[in-house]
């Protein structure tokens, strides 16, 4: 058996990634500053960890079945931690339900400092998470991770730093959430000859190459059109349209994938690009949305 460092491990977890989980977090805590809610400043910094743990326990749960299913082979783009011969399949799945067991403590945790409602957009999560495999290879995955790591994780968190759901973070878990489904999206249409010989179907597999790119441009051009949207009917201030400076970013992801999808090389690293996107985005939106509360 090969000897893993600590660094072996971490990179088993898909690090890159953590944009995905990480970034709704910080949004909305942003905009409900923007807002003028009363934050509570030690559950907003807990609940950015809590999420990424549980995002580390989704990717190493989902290398294991990738991997099982023959989703994940050596001659593919997926996680390698374990078609690379580095890892064990069991050792990730035990590696994924030691994670688990940290992620499920760390929101009773935060149950006990807020209330009931945690509880039960916890466990949607968990259920999301659990089943995300599942609904992968039947071609509801991106609805899952839209769920997820947007419209959840938006909500638990306007609960757990303020003691109350503000349903308006919903605002601004549609853009963030689009551009975090638009990761996915470019891997599976990216894998769409691949996962086909599985015996899985994707979205991306059952729209065909060329509607599955259109998509992908959608998904991240389209939170533009929604923030400026949003600020000409006043719910951002005007200082968020500042976002539009990453807007180059998404244009070159989008031409990127419309002008590349037959080619699998073309497109290999475009969920990469879409990570550094939505991170880029939703930072940018971030400091736009606390910006406005002092300018606008």
């Amino acid at each position: 058996m090969n000897k893993r460092t600590f660094k072996d491990w971490f990179i088993a977890t898909r690090p890159w990634s953590f944009p995905a989980s990480a970034m709704p977090i910080i949004v909305t805590i942003a905009f409900l500053f923007a807002r003028g809610a009363a934050i509570h400043w030690g559950l907003a910094i807990w609940s950015l960890i809590g999420m990424v743990l549980f995002h580390i326990t989704g990717n190493l749960w989902s290398d294991y079945f990738d991997y099982k299913k023959k989703v994940d082979d050596t001659d593919t783009f997926g996680a390698t931690s374990i078609t690379s011969g580095q890892f064990q399949a069991n050792e990730i799945r035990n590696f994924a339900i030691g994670m688990l067991v940290v992620s499920v403590l760390s929101g009773v945790g935060i149950l006990l400092c807020t209330g009931l409602p945690i509880l039960w957009i916890g466990l949607a999560g968990a259920v999301c998470m659990l089943l995300y495999p599942l609904l992968k290879y039947n071609a509801l995955g991106d609805l899952d991770i839209l769920i997820t790591f947007a419209f959840l994780p938006t909500i638990g968190t306007s609960y757990a730093v303020t003691g109350v759901i503000d349903w308006n973070v919903l605002y601004i878990a549609l853009p963030v959430g689009l551009i975090t489904d638009g990761i996915l999206h470019a891997n599976n249409t990216r894998d769409i000859l691949t996962d086909k010989r599985a015996g899985i179907v994707t979205m991306a597999m059952s729209m065909g190459k060329k509607s599955a790119a259109w998509l992908y441009a959608f998904e991240v051009i389209f939170p533009y059109i929604w923030v400026l949207a949003c600020v000409v009917m006043g719910i951002f201030a005007w200082p968020t349209v500042f976002v539009l400076l990453t807007i180059p970013m998404a244009l070159k992801c989008a031409k990127i994938m419309l002008t590349g999808y037959q080619d699998i090389n073309a497109i290999a690293m475009l969920d990469m690009r879409a990570a550094q996107l939505q991170m880029v985005f939703s930072l940018v939106l971030s400091v736009a949305l606390v910006a406005s509360k002092f300018i606008a």
